[in-house]
């Protein structure tokens, strides 16, 4: 398997959902340094005017503490989606904007539905589950993590709390689930090991020949176990990609 097949840490993992997080902040910056009130260009539902609020909605914080609340998940959750699905973390997030933002258009209170949280519901939805459909264990644990940090979460799908758009939240949850149903690119496979190939067998291993049944090191394996072992080419081939 090619090395970009596996999981691989990158400068982009951090730097894409950084510069994201960071224009959401300047924009709140510019709000509060100016004067300047940006919500009514939220989601406004089933208005001509309401559909800008889809695509600039995001990017709108009514105060510090719905922006701050929003950062944090927003930053973790992004960076697990560009180290896992790099070949589609764009696509899940633009489509994700898109989409939620329009199933809160679609169904929404008359109310300008601002903030980042929507996308914050397409993440925790999408990473859990993909991470479940998938069937590799280090994206189910990334799926246990998610529901360890933001299980409570669905709870804000509802309308419980006045002045929550539960309805963003419950359009986050929906189109994270679709996404993880129908985005069909390929996902990172974790690197197998020796034991972990197919075809792999035991008593063909040689650095296994090295213990007895006991699992005790035999430093001078005996002359007929020894002739057993395959020989192994050393040669050094150039990786071309």
């Amino acid at each position: 398997m090619k090395q970009h097949e596996h999981f691989n840490f990158s400068t982009g993992v951090v730097a894409y959902p950084l510069l994201f997080l960071l224009f959401i902040w300047m924009v709140f910056w510019f709000e509060v340094r100016f004067g300047f009130n940006f919500s009514n260009y939220g989601i406004y539902p089933q208005t001509l005017k309401g559909l800008r609020g889809i695509v600039l909605g995001p990017f709108v914080h009514g105060d510090i503490q719905h922006i701050y609340h929003n950062s944090i998940p927003l930053f973790v959750l992004s960076m697990a989606l560009f180290y896992f699905y790099r070949p589609i973390a764009w696509k899940v997030i633009v489509f994700g904007i898109l989409m939620s933002g329009f199933f809160t258009w679609s169904i929404g209170r008359p109310s300008y539905h601002i903030g980042a949280s929507g996308l914050i519901y397409v993440l925790v939805s999408f990473t859990f589950f993909k991470g479940v459909f998938s069937k590799y264990y280090r994206l189910v644990a990334l799926s246990l993590l998610v529901v360890f940090l933001y299980g409570s979460m669905i709870w804000y799908t509802l309308p419980i709390e006045e002045g929550v758009s539960w309805e963003g939240h419950l359009s986050g949850l929906v189109t994270g689930f679709l996404f993880a149903m129908f985005f069909r690119s390929k996902i990172v496979k974790p690197k197998k090991y020796a034991w972990e190939q197919d075809g792999y067998n035991e008593a063909d291993d040689p650095f296994l020949k090295h213990f007895d049944k006991d699992g005790n090191f035999i430093e001078h394996i005996p002359p007929e176990i020894e002739q057993e072992q395959p020989a192994v080419n050393y040669t050094f081939k150039e990786n071309k990609e």
